[in-house]
């Protein structure tokens, strides 16, 4: 089984948080420490500031440099392991040395009404310069909304690129389509040839959904599954929507990959919706093609510490089946191809009841699918499909749909 990469909702919040607390640690000012007004005043009258900063409400400054930096974070870059002792030692280490000497020079103080600190200033040879504060709305903008609606952004293109498209918060729907009830378009079985074995035993599922209560009378539990099994191509999929146009039900078609998702728990919530949305259209059919990719026999190839995402989804799909009375009129019908690696729990009396082959057609079977495909076509009236057909031994279905259309395309 290919281990596939999981990922998790949480996964893209925690990296939110992480944004939210960087933005608070490099934006909010928490490096630069508060000192008092006196504080401020003794070190403007030792000559201890380079320059300051004026604001309405806060004045930002750095104090002197105390001899040659370089040399002096050499130093303390010597005596220091480091925060990270396998990098270059020498080099990085001044770099880091020199930022903290920086880092602590600077400070902030409070502003108060002082009518002689320009002129003490400049008495000192401070440079000083005033800065116009932006207001608050502006400043939250900047520093909380902006980075969020770029974080939005970022996630809304992951999903994209990963198929999710806009509708990334339905990723729990299910993606079945459904085929309502429609006289004029509906497939019946007139329109399945070949596999008159596999019609025959259908043919009780639409009695079921028509008439349940003849069955029900005498005590009789309906079926719940029918697992359609056969080589690609030979009309299973047909077969099903037939048994639903036949019994006029609505007709629940998808895949067994559309279950299976790289978030966590999705597969499991798209099986919940999908027999939630069916109780509501009850009676109806459920059709589950390929359904091999979610319904592989368990416990080989697991994760260590636990099951996969497609495991947890199987778990879900036999919950709902064994959940729901088969009375209510939903006949689940499935298709594979390789029902060898099926688990033997979706395969057990009371899940999928009933196993039909549908095999490739014999020679009177492709000589009816040959009518079938070449009803709407412009035939040559020396065309024998009795001919056609015995040169097409092992064909399928699908096989000779293409051959018909092949030929009016080349004629």
């Amino acid at each position: 089984m290919e281990k596939r990469t999981k990922f998790s909702l949480w996964y893209y919040l925690i990296v939110f948080i992480l944004i939210l607390i960087a933005q608070w640690l490099f934006f909010s000012g928490s490096g630069v420490k508060e000192i008092s007004y006196k504080e401020f005043r003794d070190h403007l009258a030792n000559g201890e500031i380079e320059k300051v900063v004026i604001t309405r409400d806060k004045i930002y400054g750095m104090l002197k440099t105390k001899g040659d930096t370089t040399k002096v974070a050499g130093e303390e870059a010597k005596k220091s392991p480091g925060i990270l002792p396998f990098l270059p030692s020498t080099p990085w280490r001044v770099k880091m040395q020199q930022y903290e000497q920086l880092r602590q020079r600077q400070f902030y103080v409070v502003r108060l009404d002082d009518n002689k600190l320009i002129e003490d200033l400049q008495k000192y040879g401070v440079d000083y310069r005033g800065k116009f504060n932006s207001n608050w709305l502006t400043s939250f903008f900047l520093n909380w909304i902006l980075p969020f609606i770029v974080f939005v952004l970022i996630w809304g293109f992951i999903f994209r690129r990963m198929g999710a498209g806009p509708n990334v918060l339905n990723i729990g729907k299910n993606k079945a389509k459904i085929y309502e009830v429609d006289p004029k378009n509906r497939v019946t079985f007139k329109d399945v040839a070949g596999i008159d074995e596999a019609v025959e035993e259908v043919k009780e599922i639409v009695q079921f959904l028509k008439n349940p209560a003849k069955y029900t009378r005498l005590g009789a539990k309906l079926p719940k599954g029918v697992l359609l099994v056969g080589p690609p191509g030979t009309g299973k999929t047909l077969l099903a929507r037939a048994v639903a146009g036949e019994a006029g039900v609505p007709f629940f078609s998808l895949s067994g990959s559309d279950f299976v998702e790289m978030f966590v728990g999705v597969g499991a919530a798209r099986v919940r919706d999908l027999f939630a949305e069916a109780k509501a259209k009850a009676p109806c059919i459920i059709f589950i093609d390929e359904i091999d990719a979610i319904g592989k026999s368990r416990g080989h190839g697991v994760y260590v510490g636990g099951h996969d995402e497609r495991e947890n989804t199987l778990n879900q799909l036999l919950v709902e089946m064994d959940g729901f009375d088969a009375s209510i009129g939903i006949i689940i019908m499935a298709a594979t191809n390789r029902p060898d690696v099926l688990d033997p729990a979706l395969l057990r009396p009371g899940r999928f009841d009933r196993q039909i082959l549908v095999d490739r057609p014999d020679l009177n079977g492709r000589v009816a699918i040959f009518k079938v495909h070449t009803r709407r076509l412009k035939l040559a009236e020396d065309v024998d499909l009795r001919k056609l057909a015995a040169q097409t031994p092992g064909f399928a279905g699908a096989e000779i749909a293409n051959v018909c259309n092949e030929a009016a395309l080349l004629a």
